[in-house]
C-alpha cells in the first residue's frame, strides 16, 4: 500500500513514482508532428485502436556520468538505443559543440521494431578557461537524439583534473 511504510507505519510524505510508470519517458521533449506518412506501418487488426504511440526509443543507460578524467586524454563509453516500438523508425544526433570536447559516433539508418544501436559518445578531457577552479572542471552537456516522435536528452557529466 501506499500510505504504509515497509515497517506498517503510516506515510509522512507522499511516494514518488517513476515517470516509467507514470507513463512518461525521463529527458524527452515530444515532437509536434508525429505522424510521418513515408514511414513504415504495420497494418494490423490488433493495433488498428492502439491509443499509444507506435514507434519509441530507450536509452540504456538513461544518463552518463564518466567520473574524473585527467587532462588530455580520451575516454569513450557506449549508449544503447533500443526500438522499443512496432514500427521502424530513424533517429539522428545532434552533435555537441567543439568547446565540449564530446563526441557522438553512431551508424546512421532505420531501426526495426525491437532492434538496437550503439552511440559510442567520446570525450577529449580539456580544460577551457583561465580561472582557478580548483583543479577540476565540471563538463556537463544534454545530447540531443532527434527521433520521429521525440526529442531524447542524454545528460553527459564528468570532471576534468587538470
Amino acid at each position: 500500500s501506499l500510505l504504509v511504510n515497509a515497517a506498517g507505519q503510516p506515510r509522512k510524505e507522499k511516494v514518488k513514482l517513476p515517470p516509467s510508470i507514470q507513463g512518461r519517458k525521463p529527458n524527452s521533449i515530444p515532437n509536434k508532428k508525429i505522424e510521418d506518412p513515408a514511414a513504415g506501418k504495420v497494418n494490423t487488426s490488433s493495433l488498428a485502436t492502439a491509443r499509444q504511440h507506435l514507434s519509441a526509443f530507450h536509452l540504456i543507460p538513461t544518463r552518463v556520468t564518466l567520473g574524473v578524467l585527467k587532462e588530455g586524454y580520451t575516454y569513450a563509453t557506449t549508449v544503447i538505443l533500443k526500438n522499443v516500438g512496432v514500427n521502424f523508425s530513424r533517429f539522428r544526433v545532434k552533435q555537441p559543440p567543439p568547446h565540449t570536447g564530446l563526441r557522438v559516433m553512431y551508424t546512421p539508418g532505420p531501426v526495426a521494431a525491437g532492434l538496437q544501436v550503439e552511440l559510442e559518445i567520446e570525450i577529449f578531457a580539456m580544460v577551457i578557461g583561465g580561472e582557478d577552479t580548483g583543479g577540476l572542471e565540471e563538463v556537463s552537456h544534454d545530447i540531443e537524439i532527434l527521433t520521429e516522435t521525440e526529442t531524447l536528452l542524454l545528460p553527459v557529466r564528468a570532471n576534468i583534473l587538470c
